[in-house]
Parts: structure tokens; C-alpha cells; sequence
């Protein structure tokens, strides 16, 4: 195994978030870092943060919806050293609202960059690892790959079209032991990407507590570059969450829409906004959101003993009902 210091690492949606928080942390061990997003401005301020850590790091504008650049961006990755060693697919949008709400245009894209563009990654990088007989590539996929949102179709929709992607990718490279597919499942993560997200419902939103540090994914992805394995849940409730849909997938997402509905009736009123769908904002470069620090602690121990009763009340209502 090569040691960190001689890895190519490419990492997509590297501007801020979760992408942001893996750059960073990864930069600590000093591999080759190969940051791609839509914002030059915010790249450049990730790449100056990661080579204070005495990582290697260029960036390369990217918009992973467009298969050419996406090319562009492996060719380039490629030419430093003669190999890329870890892809990590991680760009991602969201769009909030009720179907009929949302324009078909920013429901096509966010098809586009949640679920194209990352087999546009998957699709470049496979012929180099190929070719050198190994590599890892990364998927973050997100708890939404398990558990649908309700007012969010086209981002459920890729999620889901994400692990099925993935899985059938992991059975064409199954004569290929050396190259590894990895998908990641987070919960909830306290990042800018609700700032980012494209708003239909006519109300502020707001992630469900409770929220994860996206430093975790990005550790995470440290431990699995050293071991791979086909996929990691990160966070309890994501576990949680993906349990309860696959044992009870109609109570599970008519509550959740139920929540949803009762925090949009009291939520603060506010515009529609296409968000980051159609054109990358300036605003929300850094790591974390602050949804920690302004959502109250008692939020999450509520939350935390809700999703405790609920799956408690279906345990025993199902249990019930097969007495009968």
C-alpha cells in the first residue's frame, strides 16, 4: 500500500461541508489533494487551509453535471503522479417542496448532480484504476439512499438511484479484488447545504435534529482509504432511520411527512429561492452550518426519545396485530 504522502486523492463538492471537512482532515495525513467544486474563489481558500497542514493541492473547477469536465478533472488528477489512488464522489443539492412546487428545472438538476454526476465521476476514474489495477471510490450517499423525504422527490429519487448505481457498479468490478467501491450513509450533518438548498415550501428550513459533525464522515473516510469496505452508516439515528424503513417503510415516511407538514404550518415565512440548483451561490463556504449552537440541546434528546417511542408504538402495534 502506498503511504499518504504519495496518494492522489480527488475530492468533488470540495467548497464548503462535508467536502470542506474531508479536504481538511484528510490534509493532516499529506497526500496529493485534488479539491474540485463550481466556486474557484472557495476552492482556493480550502486549498491555502490544507496546505498549512503540508498537504500537496490543486484545484479544478468542476461542474460534475458536465461529463467534460468531469473528464478534465481525472485526465488532470492523472497527470500528476501516473495514478489516482481514492475518488471521493461527495457534490451534492437539495430541493425542498412539494412536487408540483418545484420547477422541472431545478428537479432535473438536482438529478443531475446528486445521481449523474456522480456516475460522470465513477465513469472517468474507472478506466485509470483499471488500468493500475486498484483504487477506492468513495460514494456519500447519505441516509437518503435508506429512508425517503417526503417534499424533497427528486433528491429521494437520486438518493435512491444512488445505492442502485452503486450496487450494480460493485457487481461489475467484482472480478476487480483490488478495487473497492465505498458508500456512505450519514445522518443529518450540520452544514451550509440546508442554506444552499433550493426552497419551495414558502418556509425557512431547518435540519432535523438530531445533527452530526461532517468532521465524522471525514474520518470516517480515513479509517475506510486504510480498510475499505463496501459501506459505513455514520450516526445513530441514520442506523436508526434505515431500520425503521425497511421494517415499516408505510408508518415510517406518513410520520415523517406528518412532522414535516406541522414544522412547515409553524416554520418563519420566506421566499422561493432556486438555491445552489441552477448556479453556485457566494455565501455558505465553511465546514459547518451552526445548526448545532442555534437549535436548543433538549431538541435532540426530544428527538432522540421520539424516534425511540415511534419505533417502540410499531414494534407493539405490530406485534398486536399478528396476535390477532
Amino acid at each position: 500500500m502506498k503511504t499518504w504522502g504519495e496518494q492522489v486523492i480527488v475530492i468533488t463538492g470540495a467548497s464548503s461541508g462535508t467536502g470542506r471537512a474531508i479536504a481538511t482532515k484528510l490534509a493532516s495525513k499529506q497526500p496529493i489533494l485534488v479539491l474540485a467544486a463550481r466556486r474557484q474563489a472557495a476552492l482556493e481558500e480550502v486549498a491555502a487551509e490544507c496546505r498549512e497542514s503540508g498537504a500537496i493541492v490543486q484545484i479544478v473547477v468542476t461542474d460534475t453535471r458536465n461529463a467534460n469536465d468531469v473528464q478534465h478533472l481525472a485526465k488532470f488528477a492523472f497527470q500528476i503522479t501516473g495514478s489516482i489512488d481514492v475518488w471521493i464522489n461527495n457534490a451534492g443539492v437539495l430541493a425542498a417542496g412539494a412536487l408540483e412546487d418545484v420547477p422541472p428545472a431545478v428537479n432535473e438538476q438536482v438529478i443531475l448532480t446528486n445521481l449523474i454526476g456522480y456516475i460522470n465521476g465513477a465513469r472517468e476514474v474507472l478506466p485509470y484504476f483499471k488500468s493500475q489495477g486498484y483504487g477506492i471510490l468513495f460514494n456519500n450517499i447519505s441516509v437518503g439512499g435508506w429512508f425517503p423525504t417526503p417534499y424533497a422527490a427528486a433528491y429521494s429519487a437520486s438518493k435512491f438511484g444512488l445505492r442502485g448505481y452503486s450496487e450494480s457498479l460493485k457487481g461489475e468490478l467484482s472480478n476487480h479484488p483490488d478495487i473497492h467501491v465505498v458508500d456512505l450513509y450519514p445522518g443529518f450533518l450540520d452544514t451550509p447545504g440546508i442554506q444552499h438548498a433550493a426552497n419551495y415550501t414558502g418556509k425557512v428550513l431547518k435540519p432535523a435534529p438530531p445533527v452530526y459533525d461532517p468532521i465524522k464522515v471525514a474520518e470516517a473516510i480515513i479509517k475506510l482509504i486504510e480498510n475499505p469496505k463496501s459501506q459505513k452508516t455514520i450516526g445513530v439515528a441514520a442506523g436508526f432511520l434505515k431500520l425503521a424503513y425497511a421494517l415499516f417503510p408505510k408508518w415510517s415516511r406518513n410520520i415523517t411527512a406528518s412532522v414535516i407538514r406541522k414544522y412547515v404550518q409553524n416554520a418563519e415565512p420566506i421566499g422561493h429561492t432556486a438555491g445552489n440548483t441552477l448556479l453556485p451561490l457566494e455565501y455558505g463556504t465553511s465546514i459547518h452550518g451552526g445548526w448545532d449552537k442555534k437549535m436548543n440541546p433538549r431538541k435532540s434528546v426530544v428527538a432522540a426519545a421520539v424516534i425511540a417511542a415511534v419505533a417502540a408504538g410499531i414494534v407493539t402495534y405490530n406485534r398486536s396485530s399478528s396476535v390477532r
